[in-house]
């Protein structure tokens, strides 16, 4: 299976418009970091709720990639996303994410995002694939 290098550099060549860095791959897992800046924010200086979505959503391919192999032939069927607190404005948000399962035509996953330095989850997202 692929190595985390080796899925950043996949991403940078396949999806250079995404912010969203691979941290860790493996174990049917991934780690994803996305840097916060002002762009990131909703007023009241909150990380908004679709960069939120698109960090669940990168980690969850990342984990499929380091599962299945490197592949443009997926995509999301279903996002279900909990919004649960809101995240710092002025940190990281990390993507802790895992496959649920891994079938022959879909592949399920689950992606609790954090700010950094809180262990506390800021969202719980399900994603299908």
């Amino acid at each position: 299976m692929p190595t985390k290098a080796e899925l950043a550099a996949f991403l940078a060549a396949e999806f250079p418009q995404t912010k969203v860095m691979v941290e860790a791959v493996g174990d049917g897992g991934a780690r994803v970091r996305h840097a916060i800046g002002f762009d990131e924010l909703r007023p009241g200086g909150s990380v908004s709720g679709p960069v939120l979505m698109a960090v669940a959503d990168v980690g969850l391919y990342v984990a499929l990639c380091g599962e299945l192999g490197l592949t443009v032939d997926v995509a999301t069927t279903n996002l279900n996303t909990n919004f649960l607190r809101m995240p710092a404005g002025d940190r990281d948000i990390i993507g802790e994410c895992r496959l649920l399962k891994v079938g022959r035509t879909l592949i399920v996953g689950e992606v609790s995002l954090f700010s950094e330095g809180d262990d506390r989850p800021v969202a719980h997202v399900v994603g299908t694939y």
